[in-house]
């Protein structure tokens, strides 16, 4: 048979599920040819050796491309039938449209090898399809990283002709599948990239079929994926998903770091950081609560948190390292890992404004620092000026100082007056192996007015007052919150959550809006807190009823006149309620709590603005339920227990036990 033609018979049974061995063997130029037939069976290939050959001397292998023995390759060599039998997972190599098998015979008593001793087969690919998990996904802001493992040796050296072969890519939402070509993907910013260990695929953030979910100023995006090659006897798909959150929104205050997950369709089940991973049912529990309005948005405790010393900030920063978030999407668990981080903080918390009754308010955390402050030594200028509320172990300390006392300074900018003090605090323990620069912190806190809004007391004459204009429209009703009695400024809404301490008060308001009628009153009818967003949720906990203080309350709601500088007094309505916490049999179930309030509006003249207190009868105003407006606050308030108060007595909390 002529070269040529053995040459084209050798090809025409390249896919031949049983290959002669003696074919397809190389050509020998010293060593005889192969002594047996090789058979690719559909689960392991087989080689059957001729009797008259010698299996102790010739000791046949196993061995890859470069003539190693394969180590983890696990043959069964049968002495007495002449069988080498092993499979193809971990004795061959594979290759574009089969595998490749290299079967050393080497004389054991020679004491030298020859390469030659080496005979190399190829068994088609019997399997129709194979699939393959991405092991490593990683996110970036403007692209999504899919690592696979290599399943072919010969597509490394061929990596520079990977856009010609028959790769597919598809990209989908979950409702719609966007298929692509390798070339033209390749021209979309889409990249492949082959080497001895792994198959890479980098997906644009921005490509068509990638979802995108956004909140406010969070930012998440999902792929599902799948990368298909084809070749002569086998197709193969790569697939994975991921959900990546390269951009959430993050706010700290004093106590907590809020973390906004935009709402998308996949359920966060679990949380991880450290060495701890905590399930959903678990997250009160460690200081970790949850808020499922427009999205989601995680609350965590700062314990939780690590310090670093930053740079651009005074103090230490507050952050987490690898959080990792787990979540059902598509019937599967998908974790993506983000390190969130706050921003530059100050260990005194301040109002801008002075008070209107004269005074500076500010908070001062301990933990805010490091080492922690020493709240027992904390000083206000050269003075004796005492917190109006210290707890050593919550790190926070009040005070309400005088704007005229405490040692505080008056000074003029511009429009403004500004009254200032200096706060001073020891270390609480500084490692003795640190030199500090400073022995103690030092601070100075500031508030200011406006010029033109500092209020004159003066008396002046003047005529009767016109009769007022009557502003027509729909009436419109507000529920806001004051840091303070003096009702100056409500907290905006991106200040929720709130946070408040067990019974210290929360100074609310319902207020009339746009109109300056001053023949309607503002009545309030009920006022309640709850557990969950939604004014109708249970349980429930009444805190004003028919207009009244709650009688079964332990501590009950306070009820403030609007002062004179007040237009039109009627329009408001004002109180504080003591923070409590919702528990069933002794056991706190939330410190996430949302406050409600139904009210309706009256002439002045109507028995309907007539309250009485305590309200007789539940039907009192039973008849204008119709007119009553519900309204609430523009967020939630976290509540913390101060841990020497809440020991004990379950009377330090306003409870209810909830229905079955």
């Amino acid at each position: 048979m002529a070269r040529w033609q053995r040459v084209y018979w050798l090809r025409s049974l390249f896919f031949a599920l049983v290959t002669s061995v003696n074919s397809l063997s190389l050509p020998q130029s010293e060593n005889p040819a192969f002594p047996g037939t090789l058979i690719c069976d559909k689960d392991e290939v087989r080689v059957e050796f001729s009797s008259r050959f010698d299996m102790e001397k010739w000791n046949p292998s196993l061995v890859d491309t470069f003539g190693n023995e394969i180590s983890n390759c696990t043959y069964a060599l049968d002495l007495e039938k002449f069988i080498l039998k092993f499979p193809y997972e971990t004795c061959t190599i594979k290759v574009i449209g089969g595998y490749q098998v290299n079967i050393r015979v080497q004389d054991t008593n020679a004491d030298v090898s020859y390469k030659d001793d080496v005979h190399h087969f190829f068994c088609p690919a019997i399997q129709a399809e194979i699939h393959e998990v991405s092991e490593i996904v990683v996110c970036m802001e403007d692209l999504i990283s899919f690592s696979f493992p290599q399943l072919f040796s010969r597509l490394a050296d061929e990596n520079q002709n990977v856009s010609e072969m028959g790769w597919i890519i598809k990209i989908g939402n979950g409702t719609r599948v966007h298929t692509l070509p390798l070339k033209d993907a390749i021209v979309q910013g889409f990249n492949l990239l082959i080497d001895s260990q792994k198959i890479t695929l980098h997906v644009p953030a921005n490509a068509t079929g990638v979802a995108h979910y956004v909140q406010e100023s969070s930012y998440l995006y999902t792929v599902q994926l799948k990368l298909l090659f084809s070749s002569p006897g086998q197709k193969i798909t790569f697939s994975s998903q991921a959900i990546c959150a390269p951009d959430l929104s993050v706010a700290c205050n004093a106590t907590h770091m809020s973390l906004t997950i935009p709402e998308f369709p996949g359920k966060l089940k679990s949380v991880g950081f450290g060495q701890r991973n905590i399930p959903e049912d678990q997250w009160h529990a460690n200081g970790i609560d949850k808020e499922a309005t427009n999205g989601l948005r995680l609350h965590f405790r700062k314990s939780l948190l690590k310090t670093k010393p930053s740079e651009k900030c005074p103090f230490y920063q507050f952050y987490f390292s690898s959080l990792e978030l787990t979540f059902n999407f598509q019937g599967d668990m998908l974790s993506t890992v983000i390190d969130p981080e706050c921003h530059c903080e100050s260990p005194v918390s301040i109002d801008e404004l002075c008070t209107r009754d004269g005074f500076m308010d500010f908070e001062v955390y301990s933990h805010q620092t490091k080492p922690a402050l020493n709240l027992e030594s904390l000083l206000v200028g050269n003075s004796s000026c005492q917190p109006i509320f210290k707890v050593q172990s919550l790190g926070l300390a009040r005070f309400h100082i005088p704007l005229n006392g405490c040692g505080t300074r008056q000074k003029f900018e511009g429009d403004k007056v500004i009254y200032e003090n200096e706060i001073h605090a020891l270390w609480e323990n500084p490692p003795s192996n640190i030199i500090f620069r400073n022995s103690e912190f030092r601070m100075t806190v500031r508030c200011h007015y406006i010029r033109d809004s500092m209020l004159l007391r003066a008396h002046i004459k003047s005529h009767s007052s016109p009769v007022a204009s009557v502003k027509p429209g729909p009436l419109a009703l507000v529920l806001q919150t004051y840091p303070d009695i003096s009702y100056q400024r409500p907290y905006r809404k991106n200040e929720y959550p709130l946070v408040r301490y067990l019974r210290q008060p929360i100074y609310m308001e319902v207020t009339v809006l746009n109109r300056n009628d001053p023949n309607i009153k503002l009545v309030l009818d009920d006022c309640w807190a709850t557990t969950f967003e939604d004014p109708a949720s249970v349980p429930q906990w009444q805190i004003i009823m028919d207009g009244c203080e709650y009688e079964l309350d332990n501590y009950r709601t306070t009820f403030h006149a609007a002062n004179s500088s007040a237009a039109h007094s009627g329009h408001y309505q004002r109180f504080d309620v003591k923070t409590f916490a919702f528990v069933s049999e002794s056991r706190g179930l939330s410190s996430l709590i949302y406050f409600h309030c139904s009210a309706l509006i009256c002439n002045q003249a109507s028995p309907l603005c007539s309250v009485t207190c305590p309200a007789p009868l539940r039907n009192k105003r039973e008849a204008s339920k119709e007119g009553t407006m519900t309204v609430s606050l523009p967020g939630p308030i976290i509540l913390l227990s101060d841990d020497s108060s809440s020991k004990g007595k379950r009377s330090g909390f306003m409870g209810l036990k909830l229905a079955k």
